[in-house]
């Protein structure tokens, strides 16, 4: 099971919220790339960055920190936030991130997610994130009426990269993931689906795996010291 350390970005530093509100910041750090530097120095293989600042204004605008990270670390970094026009798409990858997480936009228009997935086909993954298992959108300040089981279902044709699975209310909360949604989004999809919100311990990660997950997104649990890149590497791979 992949381990994805997670960086995200706001004003060009490093920081975590709680359930994605925006009035409840953490900044844990003013150098993104040698926040990178510590997740590679400590055995990280992969890197999930996102841009806050793009999920919720539909613009990219922590490109020059993006730029910076892929310059220090030599492993595949994928980014989220703000990714809503082929030109962005185009543009990012050209930078060198090895993949991207389509959110809002594709849950806002399926036929342009269509389009832009067979063009570039296993370089793009989305990312459903889910309030009381509805879709929430745009920096999750809008919550619709879409089960996320039934959009992975709408999205089974398509050479995704992954589906990346986020349970608002645990995002950021140290309470542990919302184990049953993700056997349940597992089981809707073909897709390899990466879980997201609330890894705290080396047990989650574990329960995790057991279930089937083919990843997960760590944060705030790796910044408070709650759990070390190589505890959660070893437990993905017992």
């Amino acid at each position: 099971m992949q381990i994805w350390p997670a960086i995200d970005l706001r004003g060009g530093k490093c920081v975590r919220l709680r359930q994605g509100d925006y009035q409840q910041e953490t900044v844990f750090g003013d150098d993104p790339a040698e926040m990178a530097r510590q997740f590679v120095a400590a055995g990280a293989r992969l890197l999930h960055l996102v841009d806050l600042d793009g999920a919720r204004d539909g613009l990219s605008v922590n490109r020059q920190a993006v730029r910076e990270i892929l310059r220090a670390v030599q492993i595949p970094c994928e980014l989220g936030g703000g990714i809503r026009d082929e030109a962005t798409i185009q543009d990012l990858l050209d930078l060198g991130l090895n993949r991207l997480v389509i959110g809002t936009k594709a849950i806002k228009e399926p036929d342009w997610l269509r389009a832009m997935v067979e063009k570039f086909p296993g370089r793009l993954a989305v990312g459903i994130d889910a309030k009381n298992g509805r879709v929430a959108t745009d920096g999750w300040l809008e919550v619709s009426h879409v089960e996320a089981t039934d959009l992975a279902g709408q999205l089974a044709d398509l050479p995704l990269a992954a589906i990346i699975y986020t349970d608002i209310a645990k995002d950021g909360m140290l309470e542990g993931p919302n184990l049953a949604a993700m056997a349940q989004m597992k089981a809707a999809t073909q897709h390899q689906v990466i879980a997201s919100g609330g890894v705290t311990t080396s047990q989650d990660v574990a329960r995790l795996a057991e279930l089937g997950l083919d990843g997960c997104i760590i944060g705030r649990s790796l910044y408070e010291g709650r759990l070390t890149i190589p505890e959660a590497l070893a437990a993905a791979a017992a």
